[in-house]
C-alpha cells in the first residue's frame, strides 16, 4: 500500500496519480512530500520524497528497504520530479534515468542497526 505524507502528516493512503501530481504542483519552499510504500512482507523503509529547496530546485530521494540503498539527485524541473515520483509509484523500470543519483546511504549506515 502507498502512503503519501508532507513528513509530519498523512495526506494520503492509496493516493491516486492526481492526488500525487497535485500535491507536487502545490509544492512551496520547504515543503516535502514523501511516498512510502507500506508492505509486511518487504523490510525495511520503501520511499521516495521530494523537498523543494529554498533556491526553487527539488532534491529527490529513494530508498530501497536497506540504508546503504539510499540515493539522491536535483533537478530544477517540477515536471521531472512530478514524473520521477509517479514512476516509483508505478514501478516504472525506467524512472530514474533521467537523473544522476548520488549514493547517500553511509549518511544513514547506523539508523538500520538501531532498529535491532
Amino acid at each position: 500500500m502507498l502512503v503519501m505524507s508532507d513528513g509530519g502528516r498523512v495526506l494520503a493512503k492509496r493516493p491516486t496519480k492526481p492526488k500525487m501530481s497535485a500535491a507536487m504542483a502545490n509544492l512551496q519552499r520547504g515543503d516535502v512530500l514523501i511516498v512510502e510504500r507500506v508492505d509486511d512482507d518487504e523490510p525495511g523503509d520503501w520511499y521516495v520524497q521530494v523537498l523543494m529547496r529554498e533556491d526553487n530546485t527539488f532534491q529527490l530521494e529513494y530508498r530501497n528497504g536497506l540504508a546503504a540503498e539510499h540515493h539522491q539527485t536535483l533537478t530544477v524541473s517540477r515536471e521531472k520530479a512530478i514524473a520521477a515520483v509517479l514512476g516509483w509509484t508505478e514501478g516504472e523500470p525506467g524512472w530514474k534515468d533521467p537523473f544522476m543519483w548520488i549514493n547517500i546511504g553511509s549518511c544513514f549506515e547506523n539508523s538500520d542497526q538501531s532498529d535491532n
